[in-house]
């Protein structure tokens, strides 16, 4: 049961790496980062920043806090079974 949990926890744990590569990507840097090529770099600046960017800050810290837990769950199984 233990083995099936860490595989399971494995395969989510790579799924929200490559998912937090992508994210990160897709933030506006100070040179408008890869989000200008899908439509990120249309955004008033007078409200700060648009509501695309901040549910995709949303979105990325969604998926680091999953991220995280699932590191967590994979020491701790891994220490008991050691």
């Amino acid at each position: 049961m233990i083995n099936v949990l860490t595989i399971v926890l494995a395969v989510i744990l790579v799924i929200t790496s490559a998912l937090l590569v992508v994210l990160i990507l897709l933030h506006r840097g100070k040179g408008g980062g890869l989000s200008d090529l899908f439509g990120g770099g249309v955004s008033s600046s007078i409200g700060g920043s648009s509501v695309a960017e901040r549910n995709l800050d949303r979105l990325t810290i969604g998926i680091g806090l999953v991220w995280a837990a699932c590191i967590v769950a994979v020491g701790l199984l891994v220490r008991t079974t050691a």
